[in-house]
């Protein structure tokens, strides 16, 4: 089979940062999801504990809004257009208005060309937030419910077993690339961690890249609209994702503030690999299980982070050629109806033996990011900590299996290319 390489058409690496060339590292290090991208690369460059490289990465920040480094101008004119097309969204009723309103707009003005762009300095303090958003769904009950969570668990296996076998089929016999793209652009995984260890493997980073990319972009279109129709549920504009700022109390405000803080922090010191959303996450988590507060963003913080994360999701494609824009996204509307064909089926199965329903179980299995399906969950006040702790897994799984059930596939042909 004839190998796919769009990447020596004309085009420069679809980073977030707005069209910023590079290769693989350069990507996992500026582009990406803030959930995706932080489970297995690392924001900023710090891998030390220590208090300085942290201020280092605080100042680096900093630094990068310098006007002659940030591109305040294609920001603006980015949030603009986002925040056009959730208004618009909005008027529309559609569901996740700010989030797809924006999203839309954003890839749109890339395909066309406009002066947009999603630096990657923007990144960390949203994801903070995000994560802030998501510890603050985890109620005092939530350890009572992890044994319910062990059916669910197990089908997430299977599930991830299916997607790998029928994605990875399908791009190498479909699609036409070679079986190191196909394997990583076929993974259900984080996008960083299938960018760089399949161009470690010898893949097309940039394919691999585009993959992920539209698989996101066109999960996050079209979910809502299912679990809509399938769950009898309004995600639409007039739907409140929480209190207005006027109806949260300034002690409130101020425990989501320092959980976002201290878990910044204690995400560096604890060393993991997420710090800039788990560490918000597991701090934000530990004061609402334990009932120290029962604070949630306001609703104006929710909308700003479905905003911000439509920006940098449409931006992704800044700076590549519409026509391979073009030609990844139609090659990925088939892995995706693979994809939400195996989440409905698995959640419909599941749903059977567990004692959750039909739309948590979707959100938990659907192969978008985490961020974007805890976002949903959000919106539907339903079970975020079990979407949220379900994407985790699975992006871990993946993260940690990939490399080394690549490396198994491959000594397995070498033993039996001989007798072929």
């Amino acid at each position: 089979m004839k190998r796919v390489n769009p990447a020596n058409e004309k085009g420069t690496w679809p980073g977030c940062a707005g069209g910023a060339a590079g290769a693989g590292p350069a990507f996992a290090a500026g582009g990406g999801q803030p959930h995706e991208q932080a489970l297995g690369g690392h924001c900023f460059t710090s891998r030390s504990t220590s208090l300085k490289v942290l201020i280092e990465d605080f100042a680096n920040g900093i630094r990068a809004l310098a006007p002659s480094r940030f591109p305040y101008r294609r920001f603006a004119l980015a949030l603009a257009l986002g925040g056009l097309g959730g208004w618009l969204f909005v008027q529309a009723r559609l569901p996740l208005p700010w989030m797809l309103g924006s999203m839309v707009f954003c890839t749109a003005a890339a395909l066309i060309k406009l002066p947009v762009a999603a630096p990657p300095v923007i990144r960390p303090p949203m994801t903070a937030v995000i994560g802030v958003m998501l510890g603050a769904s985890f109620k005092p009950d939530v350890v009572a419910q992890l044994p319910n969570w062990l059916p669910t668990l197990a089908g997430l296996v299977l599930f991830m077993v299916a997607c790998g076998l029928c994605c990875v089929g399908y791009f190498r016999r479909v699609a036409g690339f070679d079986p190191v793209t196909a394997f990583f652009s076929g993974m259900p995984g984080g996008l960083v961690e299938m960018v760089t260890v399949g161009e470690e493997k010898g893949g097309d980073a940039r394919i691999i890249a585009l993959i992920h990319s539209a698989r996101i972009l066109l999960v996050v279109m079209t979910l809502p609209f299912i679990v809509q129709w399938i769950g009898g549920v309004s995600l639409g504009g007039g739907r409140v994702a929480g209190p207005s700022f006027a109806q949260t109390p300034l002690g409130s405000e101020l425990w989501l503030i320092g959980c976002g803080i201290f878990g910044v922090m204690a995400g560096h010191w604890l060393k993991l690999p997420a710090k800039y959303l788990l560490g918000p996450m597991l701090m934000s988590a530990i004061v609402h299980v334990t009932g120290l507060s029962a604070a949630v963003p306001p609703a104006e913080i929710v909308n700003a982070a479905q905003l911000v994360l439509g920006v940098t999701i449409g931006c992704r494609f800044v700076g590549t050629a519409p026509s391979i824009i073009l030609r990844v996204l139609l090659l990925s509307v088939g892995s995706t109806v693979i994809l939400l064909a195996l989440t409905l089926s698995f959640a419909w199965l599941v749903a059977l033996v567990s004692v959750h329903g039909h739309v948590p179980l979707i959100l938990a299995y659907s192969p978008g990011g985490l961020a974007e399906m805890s976002l949903i969950a959000l919106a539907l006040h339903t079970e975020v900590a079990f979407v949220a702790a379900h994407h985790i897994i699975r992006v871990f799984l993946v993260m940690v299996s990939a490399g080394p059930i690549f490396g198994l596939i491959g000594r397995r042909r070498e033993k039996t290319a001989p007798a072929e």
